[in-house]
């Protein structure tokens, strides 16, 4: 038995099989229903370039849609250094290698659990 916590919401696991069909680097979920008011999850994952991180944006953007959950606010797709897709219970962060290292939420959250994603294939199409 883990102490690592289980997704708990669906759309979640839905967002990282779409930025993982996109080749997103170093996806990681935080926990934050114990410490924060605004949002339960935070899904973090890098792209290697501009293109990259708007492709991810995109996918998960379709892959919840088909799911009837579209994100209430999309920041920073323009220059996609980091951008940002709130979903309300979860919020998406992608970033560039760089602007991950830069921001550092990894480290600003460290009280955040980290919540394990089971391993599955990805459906490609």
């Amino acid at each position: 038995m883990s102490n690592t916590p289980e997704i708990v919401h669906p759309e979640i696991l839905a967002a990282c099989r779409a930025a993982e069909s996109k080749k997103a680097l170093d996806l990681k979920i935080l926990d934050l229903r114990n410490i924060s008011s605004f949002t339960d999850y935070f899904l973090l994952c890098s792209g290697s370039n501009i293109r990259q991180n708007q492709a991810i944006s995109d996918e998960i953007a379709k892959q919840l849609l088909e799911l009837g959950l579209k994100a209430t606010s999309v920041e920073g797709y323009g220059s996609a250094n980091w951008i940002l897709m709130d979903f309300g219970d979860f919020i998406v962060h992608i970033f560039s290698e760089e602007s991950r290292g830069y921001y550092d939420l990894e480290r600003l959250w460290g009280v955040a659990p980290a919540v394990a994603v089971p391993e599955e294939p990805v459906a490609t199409s």
